[in-house]
């Protein structure tokens, strides 16, 4: 039973990797070499703005640290990092307010 769950997550890797190539592929070897509509770039532009806050919203919304349920310390920390983004208009200084505020909320709160 063992071996067939590696080789699903194998499978899962590999499916993934030639998923990501053809991405990549599409807009660097097909469309490389042409100059791209405005309106596309202005789109593009914005999509690396939508990854992060898509990749921790479900983090903070249902933390799977605390079973799903609400966290304070970890709502705290999201306001924090988002105010600081606002303010600053800095990754790094928003990133490291959220991870301060974090561990400070979690020390103080428990």
């Amino acid at each position: 039973m063992r071996d067939v769950a590696a080789l699903d997550i194998w499978i899962v890797l590999v499916c993934l990797a030639v998923g990501s190539f053809a991405l990549r592929f599409v807009f660097l070897g097909i469309v490389g070499d042409r100059a791209m509509a405005p309106w596309v770039l202005r789109h593009l532009r914005y999509t690396a703005v939508a990854v992060l806050p898509a990749l921790v919203a479900p983090m903070v919304a249902w933390p799977p640290a605390m079973g799903g349920a609400f966290d304070a310390p970890r709502m705290l920390a999201a306001a924090a990092t988002l105010i600081a983004g606002i303010v600053t208009r800095n990754v790094l200084a928003a990133i490291l307010s959220g991870g301060v505020t974090l561990y400070l909320m979690l020390y103080l709160l428990g």
